[in-house]
């Protein structure tokens, strides 16, 4: 097979975060090239839980529909607690929000259950299909990598600049390659070759617990059929918990290993089907089932963060840059969130519209998101399974970075957690998740949401001939702005008013909206001059954008 010399983009790692960057960076036209070492996706179920976070991303580029097709039902997104899966005093919970409890709705895409190994397939067929022929190698792993600054003539794309020059090989056919890159990004899972090649250490404990993965098949519908469930989380003297993934014959049992376990034994029960089948067994209370093991792993459980999320022109994105417990179900998602934050920096930055500096600000927004995620899913490993499950935690991430124009009215922002912990609240203000409302418009969009990318969104009540002339101004000047109203006939409010009253902006004022739907400013109401060209320009770092600084923060709006 043929390999470019040449990329802008090299991902390492094709799970669920390398596949996600490959079709956002496919969706805002940049080439790139992704390799993953496995011959093919995975076969064990592994990370299950998708965060209404990262189904609104999906929803984005269209795959909503998809990968709910392929998850489990939303009557099954419950919570079991008991002895047994047979325990007739169980208790059953469901996702620590109430979509019926009278708030305003939150957001358009809840999330779901979905096992990692039917995830996989669903976006490798899209980055497949979105991505230039050949450009997502999967048998493919990364050896090594050097990185250079001087000036080289890129001659294929007629490009200049420093980079990375990346060993690949074929590990079906023994070649190794060499590829020129502009940017090397790691999403290539905890022992992350690209991170340790980057030289950045990654800090926290770890071996917080030690398990060993069961995926097998019994014929447990009947049993649960009362108590369906996507986890069954087994309370003394029961051990460890059962995964669904389907609900019927097809689970996961995990089963917490000792920590004087030896690692032989370790390898010894996993080769020993008759064991396996009785640890099932005794965990569900039915001596009598029958079992067929089909696979297992051990897996430990650690807490750790990288030390940088970027080191030149070498980037690191999920379990690469931060290892989470799996209580919470966050980690995947936390990952998700990354590639969703830096495929449109590292576009913009590709395009010229933005200067490298743009990068920065990716460590600066998510590695706060994964330090306070480590922490939540700890206390949730701490008490033995008595957490909720917060599908929207994640929605109520607020970014400061240089990529966010506070408002000065706002002024203990910078001093408030990343995420909030009592639950998502709908606002306007800067570095905050644009609030979603449901929209009467053309085919695909029904929310706020779907406004959202490919370049800024400009959201607005008011039928301004200001800010449409601002938006073209900008747009002409290589910032790119497409201006929604949201007085017209389409899209129209459901509910008119509601995106303004939520995001607390008089009719005259305006978000600003980044292609990943977070907030990069607002006004009250449009001042004259380039007021948005001197904005977009302090957000993307753009050349020239020093200069233009003090226009930026002209009608602020405080937070009500």
């Amino acid at each position: 097979m043929h390999f470019p010399k040449t990329t802008p983009v090299l991902i390492v790692g094709g799970g669920p975060v390398g596949l996600t960057l490959s079709i956002l960076l496919s969706a805002y036209g940049v080439d790139h090239l992704l390799v993953e070492a496995r011959p093919g996706t995975s076969i064990h179920p592994k990370a299950r839980g998708i965060a209404a976070r990262s189904m609104e991303i999906f929803r984005r580029v269209g795959l909503e529909d998809t990968i709910r097709a392929v998850g489990l039902p939303v009557s099954q997104v419950f919570f079991y607690r008991g002895s047994s899966l047979v325990d007739p005093d169980f208790v059953r919970t469901g996702v620590a929000h109430d979509p019926a409890a009278g708030d305003d709705e939150r957001t358009p895409s809840p999330g779901l259950i979905c096992a990692q190994d039917a995830l996989e397939p669903v976006l490798l067929r899209r980055a497949r299909e979105s991505a230039a022929d050949d450009r997502i190698r999967f048998g493919t792993r990364l050896l090594s990598f050097t990185e250079d600054e001087h000036e080289e003539k890129d001659e294929e794309k007629g490009e200049h600049g420093p980079g990375v020059d990346a060993v690949l090989e074929d590990r079906v056919h023994g070649t190794r390659h060499t590829v020129r890159a502009r940017w090397l990004i790691g999403c290539d899972g905890a022992g992350s070759t690209v991170r340790t090649g980057a030289g950045i250490t990654m800090d926290g404990p770890t071996g917080l617990g030690h398990f060993l993965s069961i995926r097998f098949e019994a014929p447990l519908g009947p049993v649960v059929a009362d108590r369906a469930s996507a986890s069954y989380f087994l309370t003394e003297p029961g051990r460890g918990g059962f995964m669904a993934v389907d609900n019927d014959r097809h689970w996961i049992y995990q089963y917490p290993i000792d920590a004087g376990h030896s690692s032989g034994q370790a390898q010894g029960d996993r080769t020993d089907h008759r064991h396996l089948a009785h640890l099932v067994r005794t965990a569900a209370g039915l001596p009598d089932l029958a079992v067929t093991i089909r696979d297992t792993m051990t897996w430990r459980m650690d807490a750790q963060l990288a030390s940088a999320y970027r080191r030149g022109h070498v980037l690191l994105a999920g379990d690469a840059a931060h290892v989470t417990p799996p209580t919470g179900g966050h980690g995947m998602n936390t990952g998700i969130g990354d590639a969703d934050n830096l495929a449109w920096k590292l576009a913009a930055v590709l395009a010229g519209r933005a200067g490298a500096p743009l990068l920065d600000s990716y460590q600066a927004e998510r590695r706060p998101v994964a330090r306070q995620i480590i922490d939540v899913s700890r206390d949730n490993a701490r008490t033995r399974g008595g957490y909720r499950i917060d599908d929207e935690l994640l929605l109520t991430a607020a970014y400061r970075s240089s990529a966010v124009i506070p408002d000065p009215d706002v002024p203990d922002a910078a001093t408030r957690p990343v995420l909030d912990v009592t639950g998502y609240h709908p606002g306007g203000a800067p570095g905050q998740r644009a609030a979603h409302t449901r929209l009467v418009g053309p085919p695909g969009i029904s929310s706020t949401l779907d406004l959202v990318g490919p370049d800024f969104a400009l959201i607005t009540a008011a039928d301004s001939a200001a800010w449409q002339e601002q938006a073209q101004a900008a747009t002409a000047a290589g910032f790119p702005v497409t201006v929604h109203r949201l007085d017209g006939d389409r899209p129209a409010e459901e509910l008119p008013g509601s995106f303004h009253r939520l995001s607390a902006l008089p009719a005259s004022g305006a978000v600003l909206v980044r292609p990943d739907g977070h907030i990069a400013w607002r006004a009250a109401s449009p001042a004259g001059g380039p007021e948005l060209d001197h904005v977009l320009r302090r957000v993307l770092s753009a050349p020239g954008q020093e200069s233009r600084c003090a226009a930026t923060n002209a009608s602020p709006v405080a937070d009500r």
